[in-house]
């Protein structure tokens, strides 16, 4: 599976959690304590908040209390994911740096309220169902229950997206696509939607038409570091290495661990002839991955560029 494909999965996908020996690697010293509003500064209780250390690539979960606040204890240094999500609300990926032996800064996020969704507990059970068939793979069960949704609440069309997802996991572009126009019918703003149906384009190996939809999305909006990484990817594909470099830069701004975007940092700068940035970038890479296969490969571009 190409990097395109496999950064555009995983866009969309739930991380899974490690097992006993992974659980061991993500923990350290370091705490993090944030809190979860609405969109009018409401407390959110019972906020699902995962955490994923991404040099485990594993980690846990806590939930938000009755004033919206949440505490994670016992981190190792380094980046890490934060999904919250809630039934009901749009969910939400941030990234974070956490300090083992400092003070780490609160946290603060608001959720967007889902419209169209009559939170009842028959439609939250088919939610809850639909996403544990998705992470399970079932994705023709999942396809189901997100269709009672419907059934139940028209008007939820967000769900949409999900049916979406099922059909994109089994590499049915075409029909993700048509699913993920039908969110953007209702809401013609909605961003992840037109990055998911941008999504589909570089699978299929349309790189144009994938540029054509990210394009459509505003740069400041986008605060996924995979996402950012992903479409400078498909910029660099496409030798649009001046685009490329904006995604990259800004994946890196957010998510300072981020190998292989620091990685191809320095192969877009080294494509536009900016050399001093490229060593800049590759001898980052180091400070953070100094003995992989990949690293033998970036030490050869500091000795070519050094020697120039």
């Amino acid at each position: 599976m190409s990097t395109t494909r496999k950064t555009a999965l995983f866009a969309i996908l739930l991380i899974l959690i490690g097992g006993a020996l992974a659980a061991q690697e993500y923990k350290g010293k370091g705490r993090l304590i944030g809190f979860v509003f609405d969109e009018a500064g409401v407390p959110l209780e019972g906020v699902k908040v995962k955490l994923v250390s991404l040099r485990a690539q594993a980690g846990f979960e806590v939930l938000s209390d009755k004033e919206g606040k949440w505490v994670a204890a016992w981190l190792r240094g380094g980046g890490w994911n934060i999904d919250f999500e809630k039934i009901g609300y749009m969910p939400k990926k941030i990234s974070a740096d956490v300090q083992e032996y400092g003070r780490n800064p609160e946290i603060s996020v608001n959720l967007a309220k889902v419209v169209g969704i009559v939170i009842t507990d028959e439609v939250k059970a088919l939610l809850v169902k639909g996403n544990q068939l998705f992470e399970a793979k079932d994705y023709a069960g999942a396809e189901a229950a997100y269709n009672e949704i419907l059934a139940k609440s028209p008007d939820a069309y967000i769900v949409y997206r999900n049916i979406g997802n099922c059909y994109f996991a089994r590499e049915d572009y075409a029909k993700a696509e048509e699913y993920y126009l039908k969110v953007l019918d209702k809401d013609p703003k909605n961003f992840d939607a037109m990055l998911l149906i941008g999504n589909t384009y570089a699978n299929r190996g349309q790189a144009d038409k994938a540029l054509e939809w990210y394009g459509k999305i505003e740069f400041d909006k986008i605060e996924d570091p995979i996402v950012l990484y992903n479409i400078g990817t498909s910029f660099y594909n496409s030798s649009k290495f001046e685009d490329a470099l904006r995604y990259y830069k800004r994946a890196v701004e957010i998510q300072k661990e981020f190998t292989d975007a620091i990685y191809y940092t320095g192969l877009a700068n080294l494509a536009l002839g900016s050399n001093p940035e490229a060593i800049v970038a590759f001898d980052r890479y180091l400070t953070i991955d100094p003995d992989s296969e990949r690293a033998g490969q970036v030490r050869g571009f500091l000795d070519y560029l050094k020697k120039k």
